[in-house]
């Protein structure tokens, strides 16, 4: 297991009732559903990160940025520990697009009760902990 954990930023990014998730591929959790997001750098804020993520792999804007909850998420197959900091934001403008389609297969707009499998495990950790987006804000 690599030394110290990562910090992950995960972005809610919400629209018309519907939550945005994307299939991911060559990562760990490869197959998996996730919401846009990836490595908080050295030096960058919670908010900095989301819109960046959000912006490099979606092409779409985000607004009303927000925190909502932190998971600690240990993957044992891939030997891989994460802090992942979940970010709650709003849709604000933009078509999504496949802007990383070597990290990610599809963008896909989903009700809160209707999610896809498999979910990646800090999503599962933060249902586990009872976070739903669209009433914890």
């Amino acid at each position: 297991m690599e030394n110290s954990p990562k910090v992950g930023i995960g972005v809610m990014v919400l629209k018309d009732g519907k939550i945005l998730l994307g299939k991911r591929k060559n990562a760990h959790g490869e197959g998996s559903w996730s919401y846009p997001g990836g490595h908080l750098e050295h030096g960058e804020s919670w908010e900095s990160c989301a819109k960046r993520e959000v912006l490099e792999e979606t092409g779409i804007k985000i607004k009303n940025l927000r925190f909502g909850i932190a998971t600690n998420d240990v993957f044992l197959k891939e030997n891989k520990h994460y802090i992942t900091i979940f970010m709650l934001a709003d849709f604000a403008s933009g078509k999504v697009k496949l802007m990383e389609p070597h990290k990610c297969e599809t963008w896909c707009w989903f009700e809160w009760g209707q999610l896809p499998k498999p979910l990646f495990l800090p999503i599962i950790n933060q249902i586990k902990a009872g976070f739903n987006p669209f009433t914890s804000h």
